[in-house]
């Protein structure tokens, strides 16, 4: 049996914003005693920039991974040099991401996970245990949120968009049923949304010479990484919420609610390597025989039995 040693945080959900207290224990499973160098904890925060060849061209390719921002860096000792007895030890530790006076290293994004940009903060705890030994280690994610004096106050002014989807706004070419029958929906969906809050609107299917399949609301991001001087923009497909199944009624109002992923969406982010950017897509698919062929194409391609309508979204922190 060999020796485990795992961090446990107090806090189950792991969100944290940067000027709180990360506690939690260092728990260590050991069939025998050990001596070690000393017990360390450290966190580290960086935005991990990244393009990949199917975004990029023959020169981004060859770069493949862009120096990453570090925004974080510190350690603290949990024990001096010493040894470990057999059996379970437990040693609790506390510390904070962003002391108050503190300078960081970079500006505390929050956590998010995506295509070309990854935003991470992680625990490690290190057992040092000479040259003849190998390093006991262990590392945990935490989830970082903005601190509450950098967000905006409680209630977000609604912002909504109205669009309507005919024929003619279309930017790819329709099937001909389709384009010489007509159609148009309308409605409205926010642009400006708490993630907090869900993605609210409704839809109306005024006409339709074409049964409908099925209405979507396709949520989207939009990274951008500076590469040299050129930047890379890949969009990529987070979460797909279908609002209505078959041909609905026509005049109907049909409601939009969207909840949004926690760790696939943060604020809408603007710096200077990189920018973090969100849309929103209303799809409507058509009944048609072509549709069958082509059942794992990917929803973010125009197709000759879809009509689309995609809006720019901006995503808040709210108390």
């Amino acid at each position: 049996m060999s020796t485990k040693i795992v961090l446990k945080l107090f806090r189950s959900n792991r969100i944290y914003r940067p000027s709180e207290p990360v506690e939690g224990k260092i728990v260590i499973n050991s069939p025998s005693s050990i001596s070690h160098h000393g017990i360390r904890l450290s966190v580290t925060g960086s935005v991990s920039l990244q393009v990949r060849g199917g975004s990029a061209g023959v020169i981004e390719s060859f770069y493949g991974v862009v120096k990453p921002i570090t925004i974080v860096n510190k350690s603290i000792e949990v024990k001096p040099p010493g040894k470990i007895g057999s059996g379970t030890t437990e040693l609790p530790f506390t510390m904070v991401l962003k002391q108050i006076g503190e300078k960081s290293l970079g500006r505390f994004y929050e956590t998010f996970h995506g295509t070309d940009v990854s935003i991470q903060y992680l625990f490690t705890v290190d057992i040092a245990r000479g040259y003849l030994y190998k390093s006991l280690s262990a590392t945990t994610e935490v989830i970082v949120e903005s601190d509450k004096a950098d967000v905006l106050e409680r209630p977000v002014s609604p912002e909504m968009a109205i669009f309507y989807i005919t024929q003619d706004t279309q930017r790819h070419p329709l099937l001909p049923e389709i384009k010489s029958g007509g159609f148009r929906a309308t409605g409205r969906i926010s642009t400006l949304c708490s993630l907090l809050d869900p993605i609210s609107g409704e839809l109306t299917v005024e006409t339709s010479a074409v049964p409908i399949s099925s209405i979507d609301i396709h949520l989207l991001r939009v990274e951008s990484v500076l590469v040299g001087e050129k930047i890379v923009t890949e969009t990529s497909l987070i979460q797909t919420t279908q609002i209505a199944d078959g041909d609905v009624c026509r005049n109907l109002t049909l409601p939009i609610y969207v909840i949004l992923p926690r760790l696939l969406t943060c604020p809408s982010v603007f710096a200077g390597p990189f920018s973090i950017e969100f849309k929103v897509s209303i799809v409507i698919s058509f009944q048609s025989e072509l549709s069958k062929l082509h059942k794992k194409s990917d929803p973010r391609t125009p197709r000759l039995w879809l009509a689309m309508e995609t809006l720019p979204l901006e995503l808040v922190r709210t108390r």
